[in-house]
């Protein structure tokens, strides 16, 4: 099972919260992996990169409805790799009319979202549980606290750039394994990096 793609969170019928991911690495991935022979399954919320025939789909959209689709498939999945960008954040209450433009201000509350790969990770058993990590600073640190305290097998770390993380066609990436172990990828195409990733998920498998 693969995830892929941003979350929307709306705020009336016609604005949301969410992020620029393309669900590009996510989509390659399950490509990838379907070439492998993999039985593959794509939880994507919305994307603008066309879904391989190939590969069984879930559309969803909001943060809740990733954590349903992917806790209703979870025990069907041998590994499930987590590379969409669920949103952290969604407001309390949908308006249910367009906001119109009355106040110079408008003040959103947010309330958390539930943390899906957490949730896996409690429940992990004898799965290969990949996560995904973007930062801004502090990549191996960050990504080494979110690799223990989900309790992930493998995490796949990279900073925001011009020509890494959302909607760009290539990625820098280093790769944490559970064991201590770390590899990283220079600067190529996602569609490389999808390989990279599952060769080393392969070597959890044999």
């Amino acid at each position: 099972m693969i995830t892929a793609g941003p979350t929307r969170e709306f705020l009336d019928p016609v604005r949301f919260l969410s992020n620029p991911s393309s669900g590009k690495m996510g989509i390659y991935i399950a490509d990838e992996a379907a070439k492998m022979g993999a039985d593959v399954l794509l939880i994507h919320g919305p994307v603008d990169v066309p879904i391989p025939e190939r590969v069984r789909k879930i559309s969803i959209t909001s943060a809740e409805d990733m954590y349903n689709a992917v806790m209703k498939n979870y025990n069907w999945s041998d590994c499930v790799i987590m590379s969409s960008a669920v949103a952290d954040f969604t407001p309390t209450e949908k308006i249910e009319a367009k906001i119109k433009k009355n106040e110079d201000e408008l003040l959103v509350r947010l309330k958390r979202t539930k943390d899906i790969l957490a949730e896996l990770g409690k429940n992990k058993g004898k799965k290969i549980l990949v996560g995904f990590a973007l930062e801004t600073e502090n990549l191996e640190e960050n990504a080494r606290k979110k690799l223990h305290n989900k309790n992930l097998d493998i995490i796949v770390a990279n900073l925001q750039s011009d020509r890494t993380g959302f909607r760009s066609d290539t990625n820098e990436v280093l790769i944490l394994h559970r064991n201590g172990a770390a590899k990283k990828i220079p600067l190529t195409s996602k569609r490389k990096i999808a390989r990279e990733i599952l060769k080393i998920i392969a070597m959890e498998v044999i």
